[in-house]
C-alpha cells in the first residue's frame, strides 16, 4: 500500500505529466529533424561534395559487416540540430520568466539563508534587522511587449491626429 499511495503523489505532483508531455514533444520533434538532416539537408551538401549519399558511406569489415559513418552523421547532424532547437526553447522560456524578488538573505553572524522579514536568526538566535525586500524585475519579455504597446499608442495618436486635421 506504502508503494502505491508513494506512486499516487508522484502522478499528482504534476512533474509525470511533465514528463510525459516532454517524451512526447521530443519523439515527434526528433522524427522532424531526422527528416530535415535526411530528406532536406544532406543531399545539397551531397551534391556540393560530388553526388554522394552520405547515408551510403561505410567501412566494410566483412562479407556482412560494415561500420555505418554516413548513418552516424545524419543521426550527429540531427542531434545537433535537435539540441539547439530545445537551447533556444530553454532560453526563450528563461526571458520569459519574470525575475522574482529575492526574499531571503544570509545571516551576518552564521551565514545561514534566513527571511528578509526576520529579526532573529533560527539558527544562531543572534538579532538582526530586518532587510527590505526589493520588488521583482520585469521579465525582457514584458518589457519588450510593453515598449511596443507604447509604441502603437503614440503611433495611433499620430494617425488619429493627421486623420482630424485632414477632414
Amino acid at each position: 500500500m506504502g508503494m502505491l499511495k508513494d506512486f499516487k503523489t508522484f502522478i499528482n505532483r504534476g512533474n509525470a505529466i511533465d514528463m510525459a508531455v516532454g517524451i512526447i514533444v521530443g519523439s515527434v520533434m526528433t522524427s522532424v529533424v531526422n527528416s530535415l538532416v535526411k530528406d532536406v539537408m544532406m543531399p545539397p551538401i551531397g551534391l556540393l561534395i560530388g553526388g554522394i549519399d552520405f547515408s551510403d558511406w561505410k567501412i566494410v569489415l566483412g562479407a556482412d559487416s560494415a561500420i555505418g559513418i554516413g548513418m552516424f552523421i545524419n543521426a550527429l547532424i540531427s542531434f545537433l540540430i535537435t539540441m539547439f532547437a530545445v537551447f533556444l526553447v530553454v532560453r526563450i522560456a528563461a526571458k520569459a520568466k519574470s525575475k522574482q524578488p529575492v526574499t531571503t538573505h544570509a545571516c551576518p553572524y552564521c551565514q545561514s539563508t534566513i527571511s528578509n522579514a526576520a529579526t532573529k536568526c533560527p539558527y544562531c538566535c543572534s538579532n538582526v534587522k530586518p532587510v527590505e525586500t526589493v520588488a521583482g524585475e520585469e521579465s525582457d519579455l514584458e518589457k519588450g511587449v510593453k515598449n511596443l504597446t507604447k509604441l502603437a499608442g503614440t503611433g495611433l495618436n499620430k494617425i488619429k491626429k493627421a486623420a482630424k486635421i485632414k477632414k
